[in-house]
């Protein structure tokens, strides 16, 4: 399963289909998770500089229908910087996450949400996968198992939306927001997450956490 996908899966109630953390940037962190995917499928490549860009290395082909759509949208911006890729809205891969899962009988389309107006929840038919996500992240936050690219990955991007600690509050034993950090910071440095990988997320990161400040700094200023 893509990090997308289990990234969906952590952000959407089971029972209800709607947003499990209303006021998450949720798409921003969607589509960091895209592109984390296709820094590990080796589709795109990361420069060097201090905001890097990012260059499609490999544009077959990887017969999977939400990183093919990803990469034929982020063509049209190919060299461009992680800031403006994370908030560029036509790259959040919501919708083929959720056709993804609902084809694989793990979710399922039901009434849209904001009287009608809004998208359709999503609520689980098979809770088997995410529980097993879970579950696997539970054993990472203990030291139990070790994270591979895509779980460093996954508790890093929920660190950079600021939600990893309430979202895996069970997983993680209770640990409060200061303690998460460190230890999802641990997690990385403990995990097999190649530099490549490391630094798009370290750069997706820090784009989702500029991504929300500056509009808050906006408002407060003209009010």
């Amino acid at each position: 399963m893509l990090i997308a996908e289990e990234l969906y899966l952590l952000l959407t109630d089971d029972d209800s289909g709607k947003q499990e953390r209303p006021g998450t940037m949720r798409s921003y962190g969607l589509t960091a998770a895209v592109l984390a995917d296709l820094v590990v499928s080796g589709r795109v490549a990361l420069s060097d500089e201090r905001k890097p860009r990012v260059t499609i290395v490999d544009a077959s082909p990887t017969g999977d229908p939400v990183l093919d759509g990803a990469l034929e949208t982020l063509a049209r911006r190919d060299g461009k910087r992680v800031d403006s890729l994370v908030t560029w809205s036509k790259l959040d891969p919501e919708l083929a996450v959720v056709d993804s899962l609902v084809a694989a009988g793990i979710l399922e389309r039901g009434a849209p949400t904001m009287l009608g107006l809004g998208r359709p929840r999503t609520p689980a038919v098979d809770t088997t996968p995410e529980r097993l996500m879970r579950s696997r992240l539970r054993d990472v936050l203990a030291g139990t198992r070790r994270p591979t690219a895509a779980d460093a990955t996954l508790l890093s991007v929920l660190q950079g939306l600021n939600i990893a600690a309430p979202l895996l509050k069970e997983e993680s034993g209770g640990l409060r927001a200061h303690e998460m950090k460190k230890r999802i910071a641990a997690v990385v440095d403990e995990s097999a997450v190649g530099d490549a990988v490391a630094r798009a997320v370290a750069a997706m990161n820090s784009a989702m956490i500029t991504a929300a400040i500056v509009p808050a700094i906006t408002s407060s200023s003209s009010g």
